[in-house]
C-alpha cells in the first residue's frame, strides 16, 4: 500500500495530513517564495476554511513538517497560499520543489486570529517588519475585499533593504488604489531608493488615527515588538485593541510538544495572535 493510500485509510485524526499539490510557485525575493496549494480531494478543498492569522502544518514527505501562516484571501475557496523563507530543512526542501509536487497539509490551526469582524467600522493600522508582512497578508486582502466595511487603513512596513521587500506587485497595487495608506522604510537603502530610511517604528509617530477608534496588528522579528509597543503606548492606543502574532514559536500545531509554551498559554492553540492585554505580563511573550 502506497503512502497516499495509507493516509486516506487512516484519516481519522488531526495528526494525519491531507494530500495536496503545489500548483504554482512565485518568486518574491532571493530568500522567499509563495506557494499556491490545492487539495487533491474536492470535498476537503470545499470544507477548508481559515481566518486571517491562522496557520497550517505542511508536510514534506519523508522529511518532516513545519508551521506556516496562510497569506491568501480567506474568501477564496479554490486554493490557499503560503509565503516561505528558505531557512531550515523543511523550507529549503520546499524551495527545491517544482510545480506539481505533492505535499501534506494539516489544519488550519489557531484559536487566536486577527479579529476582522471586530475591526469593521473602525480604523485599522497594520505594522510589519521583514517577513512579518506575510502573516498580515490574509487580513489585508480580506479588508480590501470588504473595503466599504472599514474606515481608514494604513500599512507600515519596514525591510532590511529594497531587495528584501516582499509582495512588491501587491504593494504597488495598494499604492494605486487610493483607499489605503502605505508607509515603507528600509534600513539599508541602495542608490535608487527614494523612500524612508530606518526602522519602521520611526514611522509610527506620524499615525494620526484616534486611539479610541483604531485596531492595530503587529508582526515582525522579536526585537521589534517592544519598540513598536512603546511607540503605540505613547499614542494611547488601547492594549486590548493591539494584536500581535507570536507564530514564530510554534512547532506541532496542536499543543502537544509544549515548544510554544509562554506563561499559561500555548501559542499554537491559544494564538498565534494575541492582544497585548492578554500577554503583556507573560514572561518571554515579548
Amino acid at each position: 500500500m502506497g503512502f497516499e493510500e495509507k493516509v486516506k485509510k487512516n484519516k481519522n485524526t488531526i495528526y494525519v495530513p491531507d494530500i495536496a499539490r503545489i500548483t504554482r510557485i512565485e518568486y518574491l525575493s532571493p530568500t522567499e517564495k509563495v506557494f499556491k496549494i490545492v487539495f487533491d480531494d474536492e470535498e476537503i478543498k470545499n470544507k477548508f476554511e481559515f481566518k486571517p492569522g491562522q496557520f497550517v502544518e505542511l508536510t514534506v514527505f519523508g522529511l518532516g513538517e513545519a508551521p506556516f501562516s496562510i497569506v491568501s484571501n480567506p474568501t477564496n475557496k479554490d486554493f490557499f497560499k503560503l509565503c516561505i523563507r528558505n531557512v531550515g530543512n523543511i523550507s529549503s526542501a520546499l524551495h527545491r520543489m517544482v510545480e506539481g509536487t505533492k505535499i501534506g497539509i494539516r489544519g488550519p490551526f489557531g484559536n487566536g486570529y486577527f479579529p476582522c469582524q471586530k475591526m469593521k467600522n473602525h480604523n485599522v493600522l497594520l505594522i510589519a517588519g521583514g517577513l512579518g508582512i506575510a502573516p498580515l497578508m490574509s487580513l489585508i486582502r480580506y479588508i480590501l475585499h470588504y473595503r466599504e466595511d472599514y474606515k481608514e487603513i494604513m500599512v507600515v512596513y519596514g525591510a532590511v533593504n529594497p531587495g528584501s521587500i516582499l509582495f512588491k506587485n501587491e504593494i504597488q497595487y495598494w499604492s494605486n488604489r487610493g483607499d489605503i495608506s502605505l508607509c515603507l522604510s528600509v534600513d539599508n537603502p541602495d542608490n535608487k531608493w527614494t523612500g524612508e530610511i530606518g526602522v519602521c517604528t520611526k514611522l509610527i509617530p506620524r499615525v494620526d488615527f484616534p486611539s479610541n477608534d483604531t485596531y492595530i496588528t503587529v508582526c515582525g522579528p522579536p526585537i521589534m515588538y517592544r519598540y513598536v509597543i512603546d511607540e503605540l503606548e505613547k499614542k494611547k492606543f488601547k492594549p486590548e485593541n493591539i494584536y500581535l502574532s507570536l507564530e514564530r514559536r510554534m512547532e506541532c500545531g496542536v499543543g502537544k510538544c509544549n515548544h510554544c509554551h509562554i506563561g499559561d498559554k500555548l501559542v499554537c492553540v491559544d494564538g498565534p495572535v494575541f492582544n497585548l492585554w492578554e500577554i503583556r505580563n507573560l514572561k518571554e511573550a515579548l
